[in-house]
Parts: structure tokens; sequence; C-alpha cells
């Protein structure tokens, strides 16, 4: 990859955690029209399960066990927010916590909601929609 083409990729982390009826917590941030999953960048050196349990608990007030995160996958699609880049995502799959029911935004997040993978809506974030909700409708 070019040093250019670098500039432009943006690593994150993103956390999918699904309620009883298999809907996925969705973010919104402030600002942006696209909700997306939990999670953010990585920090210098740090590992993609920590800044999963670092970003949601930010972003959300609740902490993650780092030891119940289960990768999905890395995938990569066209950023939902940053227009000309490109996002690379570790995503993990944690356990539903009780608390994430009545979690409220904080930092920077303006709106969550719950969505289920099969709804279809053109608010969603390019990584949800062409590579995360089929890969859980898959099984």
């Amino acid at each position: 990859m070019t040093a250019a083409a670098e500039t432009l990729l943006i690593r994150v982390s993103a956390v999918v955690m699904r309620d009883e009826s298999g809907r996925v917590l969705n973010v919104r941030k402030r600002g942006t029209g696209s909700l997306m999953l939990p999670g953010g960048k990585h920090e210098a050196g740090e590992d993609p399960r920590d800044t999963a349990v670092r970003e949601f608990e930010e972003e959300l007030g609740i902490a993650l066990d780092r030891d119940r995160l289960r990768e999905l996958g890395v995938f990569r699609a066209v950023a939902a927010n940053e227009p000309g880049h490109t996002v690379e995502a570790s995503v993990f799959e944690h356990p539903l916590v009780t608390a994430a029911a009545t979690a409220e935004p904080r930092a920077e997040i303006e709106h969550l909601e719950w969505v289920h993978p099969s709804a279809e809506r053109a608010d969603m974030a390019p990584l949800n929609t062409d590579f995360v909700f089929p890969a859980l409708l898959a099984g």
C-alpha cells in the first residue's frame, strides 16, 4: 500500500452487542447522519480488543469484559463520515450486558438505536450493511 493510500485508511475497533431479539446496538456521532457500531480509533500500540473495550466504555459508559470478546472479523469499507477514506475495522461480538438496555450516549455520541441486521435502512454505515450485518445473518 502506498503512503498516500495508507493516510486514507482509518483503523478502528467496533463492538457488536445484540439484544434478546437479535437487534444490534448502533450509535450516531454528533453532527453525522450514519448509524454505526460503537467503537473507535486505536491509540498508538493499542491492541484492537483493548480499543474495543475502551471505546465502548467512553461512548456508552459500559465496561466490557475483554475476555468475552469474540472476533467476528476484520473488514474494510467506505468510511461513513470521512469522504475519500476507507475504514478497516476489527469487529468483535460481546454478549449482552444488562446495562446496555438503558445506556445513554456519552462523549461524541448523540443517539443510540437497536437495529435488526435484516433491516434495510439508508442511514446505516457501509461497514454494517456491506459486511457486519451479512456476517451476522449468515450465522
